[in-house]
């Protein structure tokens, strides 16, 4: 009985077995492409993607299996394999339609005149097929547009209107072409039908309102919103449009009561919380952000805006423990890796927030957002080059990020690459060009390159579409430039109205009244802000170092112990007011001060670093040399520290052969800086390497900054057999300054040399 109660049950697993092996290909594909979908749908983009190689593995030339790949990669911006994916579709069925539409799409969308006439050709050929759809007259009359064809896409657009009233995207599309045809009028009435057409539609208001704002139309663009939102209440780009109408006004209570209502919404949950921190009332935010972070544990958005929140209003300890707290649950969680990676970065924690940046790579090599925060890692640790090909990574990964392609602009601005940050700028993608982050950055790049006159187009033509402090602050360096500092002056005031606490509006405001000759008025006028803003750090920290330059340190420290009392973290002010210990004698407080600093951030190499000069200063050699060896651990490019490293090493116990290794490492770093070439020269010349010392010692001594150079020099010269220029230069320094200690020695050195 037992044996044939096993047979039976061997039976039936066969029989299982057997369903699972016969299934056929087409119930496979459809499993897998079922699941894809389902997983594009909650925007999980990777598993979606494998579930749809999966689906190519059961049926390698199904058309339909390549289509969604397609749309999978296209949902993360990924354009290149988006239309491989499309492209592989057609192969298997060239009669695809979608698949061709999707490549006219994306091809449409590019800056390249050779790929809209691709795009042209497919739609034109679609077109001429059985269905005619609005989205394919509608991409058409795009690519028209970029070709410069006007009037063909004009007429594309009608053709959709007349059939389809309340088509937006049509309708929308119409009214740009009429606006860059300088036709105001004709825009507005074209998305004016549209809304008659379509009573009901409430995104037909939603348009013709965003319409009114652009044209500064403020109230017509308020009643288009609430018109809006009567036909749909829910609909959360109208209420969010008029929340932000409802602060331009300076209604703050009824743009708080709109918020509330938009973050019942899906989607605009957070918009609230963000609305309270804005207006500066952080501990409201952030008892909103922790009731939506507790609401939705497994939602890491909710989870992630709560941690820079925390970070923002100045609690870190809770910002840590939430994201070890989630570590300790999973430590691959790479949101939580991400963030801490970023919080150690501000903490001068370089090592760890590496190995988090690592790990994150390791899970995800291809994430943008990684090679970012890798970028900002070695920009704090003095790694210019790094830094740059880390955003270009990211930007490569995603073209579509602004603000790497903004900062990586900038940083070819600052290495006066103005003509390499042009075409950066160029390659944006259309739908970003008219953004306020572009215009402003190419501005910047047409000042580096010289292009005055361009410049001067870019501003007026922001300055037009609005006022900000960064068109009115680049208005102010260009009136400056050409000699009107009373008008750059009135500038830097209007940029200062938008907002009081822009310390670059402080700085060029400084400038104009310095170019008038007017540093009192300067000092009075940081003053009366700094009195308007008692609470920010960085302006009181402003207004001390203006003081502590016009030589009032008494004021100075006051503004400095002002910023500190305003923020306990602001670093800054430890710092200047060390300064101000060490201008006023006072080292011991200094030091003092510094280890307080370096007790709540241990890896503050900028506080570790003066506690080395000081130290030295003081005459504690030993001491300078360990606090300058964990500066160059921490940060071994830059030249600084190890130039000072290797002259105390030298100078110290006779450690002349670790020495020469950071001075080597100083004059590779920074071969232009004539101290470094003098440190390298004279651990050359003390390791008895005379011949070997004398070129970095000319270098040096090329410079007129340190009579002590030449002293070096007319020594080396004295000691590689070269007594007569070892004289000559030795009497050129005593000419100079007979007083410093090295007089002595080289006088010893090259008379003995000569006798």
């Amino acid at each position: 009985m037992r044996q044939m109660q096993i047979k039976c049950l061997v039976l039936i697993l066969l029989g299982v077995l057997l369903v699972g092996c016969n299934r056929s290909p087409e119930a496979r594909r459809d499993k897998y492409i079922a699941a894809g979908k389902s997983f594009l749908e909650k925007r999980d983009f990777p598993r979606a993607i494998l579930q749809f190689r999966n689906a190519a593995q059961a049926m390698p030339k199904d058309p339909e299996v390549y289509f969604q790949m397609g749309n999978a990669f296209l949902a993360i911006k990924d354009y290149n394999s988006a239309v491989k994916g499309y492209r592989k579709a057609l192969e298997f069925n060239p009669k695809h339609s979608d698949a061709q539409l999707k490549i006219a799409q994306i091809y449409s969308m590019t800056d390249d005149a050779e790929l809209w006439k691709d795009a042209q050709s497919r739609l034109k050929t679609l077109l001429e097929g059985p269905t005619q759809t609005a989205d394919m007259l509608n991409t058409l009359a795009l690519t028209e547009l970029k070709l410069g064809n006007t009037d063909n896409a004009v007429q594309n657009l009608e053709v959709v209107l007349a059939k389809n009233p309340g088509e937006l995207s049509s309708a929308y599309l119409l009214a740009r072409t009429k606006l860059s045809q300088k036709d105001i009028q004709g825009a507005e009435e074209v998305l004016k039908r549209t809304c008659s057409n379509s009573p009901k539609l409430s995104d037909a208001r939603l348009l013709l309102g965003e319409f009114y704002i652009s044209q500064q139309k403020l109230a017509e663009a308020e009643g288009q919103m609430r018109q809006a939102l009567e036909l749909d209440p829910k609909n959360g780009p109208a209420l969010l449009e008029l929340v932000r109408l409802q602060m331009t006004a300076g209604r703050k209570q009824e743009a708080e009561e709109s918020a509330k209502r938009l973050a019942a919404l899906d989607g605009y949950q957070s918009v609230y919380a963000n609305f309270l921190f804005e207006q500066g009332r952080h501990d409201e935010a952030i008892r909103e952000f922790e009731r939506l972070a507790k609401k939705n544990p497994d939602d890491r958005q909710a989870r992630t805006q709560l941690v820079v929140a925390y970070r923002s209003g100045n609690r870190a300890p809770d910002a840590d423990k939430l994201l070890t707290d989630v570590l300790k649950k999973n430590p691959k969680d790479a949101d939580a890796l991400l963030q801490r990676g970023e919080i150690m970065i501000e903490k001068h924690d370089y090592a760890r927030a590496e190995a988090d940046l690592n790990e994150i790579l390791r899970l995800r090599p291809k994430s943008p957002e990684v090679h970012y925060v890798m970028a900002k890692l070695n920009e704090a640790r003095g790694k210019p080059l790094i830094y740059r090909q880390e955003l270009t990574e990211s930007l490569r990964l995603n073209p579509a990020l602004l603000t790497v392609r903004v900062e990586l602009a900038q940083n070819l601005v600052n290495s006066k690459e103005g003509a390499a940050a042009l075409d950066l700028l160029n390659e944006t993608p259309e739908y970003q060009r008219g953004s306020p982050a572009i215009t402003i950055q190419r501005n910047w790049a047409l000042w580096q390159k010289g292009d005055f006159a361009a410049m001067r187009k870019g501003i007026d033509q922001g300055l037009a579409q609005g006022k900000t402090t960064d068109l009115l602050i680049q208005d102010a360096v260009w009136k400056l430039r050409n000699g009107d500092a009373v008008a750059a002056g009135a500038a830097m005031e209007a940029a200062l109205r938008i907002d009081p606490s822009d310390l670059r509006s402080l700085t060029v405001l400084t400038r104009a009244y310095a170019a008038q000759k007017n540093v009192p008025l300067a000092v009075q006028k940081v003053t009366e802000y700094a009195e308007q803003l008692p609470k920010s750090a960085p302006i009181q920290h402003f207004l001390g170092i203006m003081l502590m330059g016009t030589g009032n340190n008494k004021a100075a420290r006051t503004a400095f112990t002002n910023a500190k009392a305003a923020d306990a973290h602001f670093t800054k002010a430890d710092l200047s007011l060390v300064q101000l210990d060490v201008m006023d004698g006072k080292l011991d407080d200094a030091r003092t001060r510094l280890g307080a600093v370096l007790a709540g951030e241990p890896a503050n190499t900028m506080a570790t670093r003066w506690l080395a000069t000081l130290e030295q200063a003081k005459g504690n050699r030993n001491a300078a040399i360990e606090h300058f060896r964990k500066v160059v651990a921490a940060n071994p490019a830059d030249p600084q520290a190890s130039n000072n490293l290797a002259y105390l090493l030298s100078e110290t116990g006779n450690q002349n052969d670790e020495a020469l290794k950071y001075a080597q490492k100083a004059v590779e770093l920074a071969p232009e800086r004539p101290a470094y070439c003098d440190t390298l020269g004279w651990v050359l010349y003390k390791k008895g390497l005379y011949a070997s010392a004398i070129p970095y010692l000319e270098r040096a001594s090329a410079h007129p900054e340190d009579v002590v150079w030449k002293y070096h020099l007319a020594m080396a010269y004295a000691k590689a057999g070269n007594s007569q220029r070892g004289r000559t230069m030795l009497d050129a320094a005593l000419k100079l300054n007979p007083r410093v200690p090295e007089a002595k020695l080289a006088k010893d050195v090259v008379g003995g040399a000569a006798q």
